[in-house]
């Protein structure tokens, strides 16, 4: 299988750069905690990782992630039907299965505490628990980030049951409001699981987007994360 990987990639290459030499590759799969695939270029030769879970996947879709890497590599407009055809693989129901299997068994979920210098995150889970879900929602873990990011505020991880939020919000000028949206939100996420649409993800369905709008301070809070 290896060898006919390194074909793979050796033909879409050519497709993409007709005339330039053809670097050394170096493919293989790795066990990544999640279907991740990588790419680099090191001292001229390309060093290829992909997803040990996509080992197994048909020639066809092997082919759309050699197009993909390649394409984001050197800067090619990526074809929707290469695009399409790896999301339809990778959002099926058997390997999305898989992919939390492997999650639980290979990833670490650091945890750092509910409990922050301003903020209690397991205070505010509950108290809304109560205000929105009837105090019915089973209660995940729950935990600051270990940084200050900006970029990521929150996230809900299914394979390990965790929300986590920035430890950017955990400040005495943070309003409550905007600390309890975060966390309503992945708690939504939770409630409201992704759903394949085709071989699109739908993460903020009509239910979800309905609920949100629930939150009473939802515009003070958008307008935070947004100065923020």
């Amino acid at each position: 299988m290896t060898s006919r990987i390194l074909e793979i990639f050796h033909e879409t290459y050519r497709e993409l750069r007709p005339r330039a030499p053809m670097p050394a590759m170096q493919v293989r799969f790795y066990p990544f905690a999640n279907i991740n695939n990588t790419i680099r270029l090191r001292q001229g030769e390309l060093k290829i990782r992909l997803s040990d879970l996509l080992e197994g996947a048909p020639e066809p879709v092997l082919e759309a992630i050699a197009h993909i890497l390649l394409s984001k590599l050197y800067r090619k407009e990526i074809e929707p039907q290469q695009a399409s055809r790896y999301r339809r693989y990778t959002n099926s129901r058997e390997l999305t299965d898989k992919a939390h299997l492997v999650r639980q068994l290979r990833g670490r979920k650091n945890l750092h505490g509910t409990q922050g210098a301003v903020y209690d995150l397991e205070e505010i889970f509950e108290d809304l628990n109560r205000r929105f879900f009837f105090g019915l929602m089973g209660r995940p873990q729950l935990t600051w980030s270990n940084v200050l990011s900006r970029r990521r505020l929150g996230h809900y991880d299914p394979a390990h049951n965790a929300i986590v939020i920035s430890k950017v919000f955990d400040h005495p000028r943070v309003p409550r409001y905007a600390v309890e949206y975060l966390l309503y939100h992945e708690m939504l996420h939770l409630k409201h699981p992704v759903k394949l649409r085709g071989s699109r993800r739908c993460v903020h369905g009509r239910e979800f987007q309905a609920e949100e709008k629930l939150f009473p301070q939802l515009d003070q809070a958008l307008q935070f994360l947004k100065e923020l």
